[in-house]
């Protein structure tokens, strides 16, 4: 911020008007009359009487010397730290909740048309909606990503005129104890704010992260870490909690891999070399979450089910070849399904009845074709309770050929 300007004429220079005085004396005068003024606090009229207050009004002459501005405070000059009011209030506007088909999570616009993100908060969507800070949406598609970095770059498809974004800084640089702010939507509570410091710089396999004691919650991933400048140090990524523990040790991926996706570099070059004396020991490279291990694990419970109902579905498809070539359905059975007795739930798609003597072989069809649908919707209630993601759940649909819409899921 500018140190504030003084107009030495809005002051009272009338009181240093030219009277006809000898030069000399209004010499004295005008020095006296500095000193007097310098007394005062600025802002504030002089209570001290000039003996040319009753002076003629000035008449055409060269000023006198200007007095010199008092030194700006410290906080004010250059280089120095705007307020946390001032860093919060630019970050608000420059963080968005974006929410997908899976889920939602944070980002942040480093340009008018260019948002950085982790790349779990959109993964399987090639397009998202941006909820900015005045309530207002938009949308944006998905750009380059990083897998092993976790991030992805988001380009708003029509940016806002006037939009705020953040300046990107540096990670690498940082001290243990420097004060940092997080922003981001926490269980959709959009626009939260936590405070911390930076506990340390640590490597997980080739990505720099900084570990934070401020509180991040789901929804903060994807979010931006700033320093006291207001400058993006880095993405929120992760919390890794212990068994039994209340808070847990926060985790952001340093802003040097994010910068160096946007400008199109390999992410994994933009570290260089840290301060070894800076630098703590690092943790493996994968460390999820309790959350994330628990998910992890309803995924895989959800496969080893869909695995196995995709080998009945399979047993009946071969019994309803061999049922339909020895004739026993009389009419019409069609549509281009990945399982042919999936027609048993499609309007029009079986035209007719079972031939005489086929009863019960298609009874059984049908009781078999139920019990795969019970067994599919049952897991799908059980990996729900265990916050598999839906997209994730989806996948492993169509992974198995499962994923048909007559389950009404």
């Amino acid at each position: 911020m500018a140190p504030p300007r003084l107009d030495p004429h809005a002051r009272g220079s009338s009181a240093l008007a030219w009277t006809g005085w000898a030069a000399a004396a209004l010499a004295v005068l005008a020095m006296a009359w500095v000193l007097v003024r310098r007394s005062d606090h600025p802002g504030q009229a002089s209570a001290a009487v000039s003996p040319a207050a009753s002076a003629p009004a000035p008449v055409a002459a060269k000023p006198g010397p200007v007095p010199a501005l008092p030194a700006a405070p410290a906080a004010q000059g250059p280089g120095a730290q705007p307020s946390l009011e001032d860093v919060v209030r630019l970050g608000n506007s420059a963080v968005v909740e974006v929410e997908t088909p899976r889920g939602w999570g944070s980002a942040f616009f480093v340009s008018r048309d260019t948002l950085l993100t982790s790349l779990h908060v959109v993964a399987g969507a090639s397009y998202v909606t941006l909820h900015h800070q005045g309530g207002e949406t938009s949308t944006a598609y998905v750009g380059d990503t990083s897998r092993d970095f976790d991030l992805a770059v988001l380009k708003a498809q029509s940016p806002r005129a006037g939009q705020a974004f953040l300046p990107m800084g540096a990670a690498a640089g940082l001290q243990p104890g420097q004060e940092v702010v997080a922003i981001g939507s926490p269980l959709r509570l959009q626009n939260s704010v936590s405070r911390g410091i930076v506990s340390g710089l640590r490597r997980m396999g080739p990505v720099l992260v900084v570990q934070t004691d401020a509180a991040l919650n789901p929804g903060n991933s994807g979010g931006p870490v700033l320093d006291r400048s207001g400058a993006v140090i880095g993405i929120s990524t992760f919390v890794a909690r212990g068994q039994g523990v209340g808070s847990g040790l926060s985790f952001a991926v340093a802003i040097e891999h994010g910068k160096a996706l946007v400008e199109g570099r390999p992410p994994a070059s933009a570290v260089a070399a840290v301060d070894p004396a800076l630098e703590t020991p690092g943790l493996p490279a994968s460390a999820p979450t309790e959350s994330e291990q628990l998910q992890a694990q309803g995924a895989r419970a959800y496969e080893a089910k869909m695995a196995w109902i995709a080998q009945r579905a399979g047993a009946l498809d071969d019994y309803w070849h061999r049922f339909m070539a020895a004739g026993g359905w009389q009419g019409q059975a069609q549509g281009g399904f990945e399982h042919p007795w999936y027609a048993l739930w499609e309007d029009r798609a079986m035209q007719g009845r079972a031939a005489p003597g086929f009863e019960q072989p298609y009874a059984s069809i049908k009781d078999s074709a139920e019990a795969i649908r019970a067994a599919v919707l049952k897991a799908e209630e059980e990996a729900r309770k265990a916050d598999v993601l839906p997209g994730t759940r989806r996948e492993l649909r169509q992974k198995y050929h499962l994923d048909f819409p007559g389950w009404g899921l």
